[in-house]
């Protein structure tokens, strides 16, 4: 029980965590001329980009509403900042233990931890994405509801989402090489299964439920709600989701526990 409230919540390695995430961040743009600043410009150009190809190439709408191009690629952007943290999370996944073989063998290296890194580099960019979509929502409705305060808490059962399956797929990656394969077309499948480029409520009432047991719907739906609607999210389903995260964190530390004991042999 101790291993796994530690691998939640690992507060005595919190300056490893925030050494090696900083560390994956600035290797990431290292050779870059910009550097950092296309933590900003990404998104940005992400932005113009969906703008001009569903608003005046495609000509598309969103479902029930006639809306300002700005408007319109928010929407979409706000399903897409959440899916992109996730992919990145998930994508990496399998590989967090084999792309580090030294520290397998360091007895002392907690390995519980290397999910934990994976998701703070990968918040740095969802962060940049949240300012973004803040400072857009408040030029394009003339200010930011109050709502906009419950922004942190519809994106918090994130955290234990991606590191659960962290946990769980890291430990089943070691082991089968495959795994890593066979996830990028599932998440590839699961980009257009998630209401990013359309609402729920868009589809028929048959389907919606289905829809509904997929957590990153929920996110996205929520961040929609209390950035460009002025909507406080649904509270009770925010609940039964951290929980239903939460439960999964566990399960997957506990997997990870359970495997890694024979780490060193297949590495």
């Amino acid at each position: 029980m101790n291993f796994l409230l530690l691998s939640v919540w690992p507060w005595r390695h919190r300056s490893l965590i925030a050494q090696l995430a900083g560390r994956e961040i600035h290797a990431r743009y290292r050779q870059s001329w910009l550097g950092l600043l296309w933590m900003v410009l990404t998104p940005l150009l992400m932005l113009g980009i969906y703008t001009l190809v569903f608003r005046h190439i495609m000509r598309v709408r969103w479902y029930g509403l006639e809306e300002s191009n700005l408007a319109f690629a928010l929407r979409i952007y706000a399903g897409l900042a959440v899916f992109n943290f996730f992919a990145e999370c998930v994508n990496r996944a399998p590989g967090l233990v084999l792309e580090q073989p030294h520290l397998v063998k360091k007895v002392v290296f907690p390995l519980e931890i290397l999910p934990w890194v994976n998701a703070t580099s990968a918040a740095a960019g969802l962060a940049v994405s949240g300012l973004l979509l803040l400072a857009c929502a408040a030029v394009q409705g003339n200010g930011l509801p109050i709502t906009a305060l419950a922004l942190p808490l519809v994106w918090l059962p994130l955290l234990p989402l991606v590191l659960g399956l962290g946990w769980l797929l890291s430990g089943v990656g070691t082991y089968v090489r495959d795994v890593g394969q066979l996830l990028g077309m599932a998440v590839s499948a699961l980009m257009f299964l998630s209401p990013i480029f359309f609402p729920v409520e868009a589809l028929p009432a048959s389907v919606r439920g289905w829809m509904l047991l997929n957590p990153l719907a929920w996110v996205m739906t929520g961040t929609r709600d209390v950035l460009l609607q002025g909507k406080w999210p649904d509270w009770q389903a925010l609940g039964l989701l951290w929980v239903a995260c939460t439960l999964l964190a566990l399960l997957g530390a506990a997997f990870f526990r359970k495997v890694r004991t024979g780490f060193a042999d297949v590495v």
